[in-house]
């Protein structure tokens, strides 16, 4: 997606001036990405942007800067493996006016190697992350993150309905993931991750998907994402082989409940770990709340994971133009596991879901 570079950084400038920021130091990561629209290849050679108060510069290895020049217009100041890297990061401090900076923004991101030779330089200014400044920004997405978040919602709530359609007793874990996989890539999207866990393995909220064999009476977790115009997807539903194991019926519901708890919870001017809070009562008052075990959600964006993250102890100010997940899950062990997952868009008057597909559980005839 094209990235208007000028007014990207327009806003961070703003940013730096209402914090009292006087440099902001990013490594190759998603921030660069949003920021500029492209970012070097991250190797063990320092490679940095550096914005000033009015100018930008690269600390550019020699052997990045003749492709990474295809992609920007922004200076380099360019080293070579014979001399290293600490005149050229001297003259592009100079050149953005941040030699004498009293306060460095510092990407959370970066090696710590990357990290000490900002710091080496600067040794008497305040540091901090990029929580007021660039992940500020970063939250609130514009119209055209939304769409692309948008199509990624729709094309994931397809790669899931092939998985449905394919899902029978006998099959391992693996080959419904390779299903969902195919149908990723079949639309050209790269496939992330299909996280299928069957049985007692659902118990286990990160399961490695494996060889086990999809047998009668399974609860299946089904949590996939894939990657299309540099935005991902996430999105978890639930499948039963057959007759659901016993109480399954009655935890679907509490989750769901927890769900819309989450969703009637979320509204701009409210703390991220309020809406944390409203699921996890939802759960904790029908007697679950110990197999919850994880937070509510995380925030999306060109990161599949970024902030915001609705935790217990987030103190975000939920704001209009935000993305994230709400997925509370309840974890049994030895018996199953069952998490529902969307990623929303909050509005001015709550939460939009970017999926289509319903919430309900997938059976599979006997």
């Amino acid at each position: 997606m094209t990235v208007d570079t000028t007014a990207r950084l327009a806003g961070l400038r703003d940013r730096m001036r209402a914090q009292g920021v006087d440099l902001v130091v990013l490594a190759p990561s998603a921030h660069m990405d949003w920021l500029v629209g492209f970012h070097p290849l991250l190797c063990e050679r320092p490679c940095l942007l550096l914005v000033g108060p009015e100018r930008e510069a690269f600390l550019m290895p020699a052997l990045n800067a003749e492709g990474s020049r295809e992609s920007t217009a922004i200076p380099f100041h360019v080293w070579a493996d014979d001399v290293g890297p600490v005149e050229a990061f001297a003259a592009a401090l100079a050149d953005v006016g941040s030699n004498s900076a009293s306060h460095v923004v510092l990407d959370e991101t970066m090696r710590i190697d990357f990290a000490a030779l900002v710091l080496d330089a600067l040794p008497w200014a305040r540091r901090s992350f990029t929580d007021d400044t660039l992940s500020y920004l970063r939250m609130r997405k514009d119209h055209r993150e939304y769409a692309a978040l948008k199509m990624n919602a729709l094309l994931a709530d397809r790669a899931m309905q092939a998985g449905f359609a394919a899902l029978r007793p006998g099959m391992t874990e693996k080959q419904l993931a390779a299903i969902i996989f195919d149908h990723f890539a079949s639309e050209g999207a790269r496939p992330d991750f299909a996280v299928v866990a069957a049985g007692s393995n659902g118990a286990f909220p990160h399961h490695h998907t494996g060889d086990r064999v999809l047998a009668e009476g399974d609860a299946v977790v089904i949590d996939i994402g894939g990657t299309k115009g540099g935005f991902p997807s996430d999105i978890t539903r639930m499948a039963v082989v057959g007759r659901p194991p016993e109480g399954y019926g009655q935890i679907h519901t509490i989750v769901e409940r927890a769900v819309q708890a989450a969703l009637k919870a979320a509204r701009p001017g409210v703390l991220a770990r309020d809406v944390d809070a409203a699921a996890r009562k939802v759960i904790t008052d029908a007697g679950y709340g110990e197999y919850f075990v994880h937070r509510t959600g995380h925030g999306m964006g060109i990161g599949g994971h970024e902030p915001p993250y609705i935790t217990a102890t987030s103190d975000t100010v939920l704001a209009e133009g935000m993305v994230f997940s709400i997925e509370p899950g309840i974890y049994i062990p030895g018996r199953f596991g069952l998490r529902l997952e969307d990623i929303v868009i909050l509005r001015e008057d709550g939460p939009e879901i970017l999926s289509s597909l319903p919430r309900d559980v997938h059976v599979v005839a006997e």
